[in-house]
Order: structure tokens, then C-alpha cells, then sequence
């Protein structure tokens, strides 16, 4: 199983999301860091895809705690415009996962990891 999370930078350490990735032989987890999960636009998300991921996790800021205000709001609109393409094109709804940070952090990503690659297989 091939999954890639793109993350906000301003909201999650990078370190710690790559010792909690429970990454065993024959699944291949990438992170992509944004400086803001706003920045995530449609040929990203859609090229994760391309280049083989079964899955794609975004994860965004907390409500009311984006440090550009919205960008939070503008990668959901995206996840949720890809996620209507990858059904148009007989791939499937499904296979991405938008997460709002909330206190949880890191446990609340790996719990999504988990749940992604148990839907999809």
C-alpha cells in the first residue's frame, strides 16, 4: 500500500510524524511539509495519485488556528474536488482523507493511516 500525507508545516512536527508512522515491507507511507496546507492545489494531490499512491492523507490546522486564515478551508474545497475526480475516473471515492488537527496530533494522523489502509485493501 502506497500512501502520501502532505502536511501543514505550521501545525505538526516532521520528525515526530515520521517515528509514528508504523511503515512495515510492503506499505510505503511519503510526507510532503507545506508551509501551509492552503497551498495544496488539485495537480498536487492529483499527481500523489499518478505516481502510484493508493491513498492521500491531508492534514490541515485546527478550526480558527490557520496562520493564513483560510488555507485550511481552501485544501479541504481541493481534497473534496479530487476526491469527486478520482470517482468520475472509476477509481473510486474514498481514497482521500482530509484531517482537521485537533489535540489528539500525531495519534489522531496514525489512527487515519491505519482506517485509509483498511479501506483500501
Amino acid at each position: 500500500m502506497n500512501i502520501c500525507i502532505f502536511y501543514c508545516s505550521n501545525s505538526l512536527d516532521a520528525n515526530a510524524l515520521k517515528q509514528n508512522i508504523s511503515n512495515n515491507e510492503k506499505d510505503e507511507v511519503n510526507t510532503v511539509s507545506l508551509p501551509c496546507s492552503g497551498k495544496v492545489n488539485l495537480l498536487y494531490l492529483l499527481k500523489a495519485f499518478e505516481n502510484g499512491a493508493d491513498g492521500v492523507i491531508l492534514v490541515t490546522c485546527g478550526q480558527n488556528e490557520c496562520h493564513f486564515l483560510e488555507g485550511n478551508l481552501r485544501a479541504k474545497k481541493r481534497a473534496e474536488a479530487v476526491d469527486s475526480m478520482l470517482e468520475e475516473i472509476g477509481l473510486g471515492k474514498g481514497r482521500m482523507i482530509v484531517i482537521r488537527k485537533n489535540n489528539e496530533g500525531i495519534k489522531q494522523i496514525t489512527t487515519a493511516l491505519e482506517q485509509l489502509k483498511k479501506d483500501l485493501s
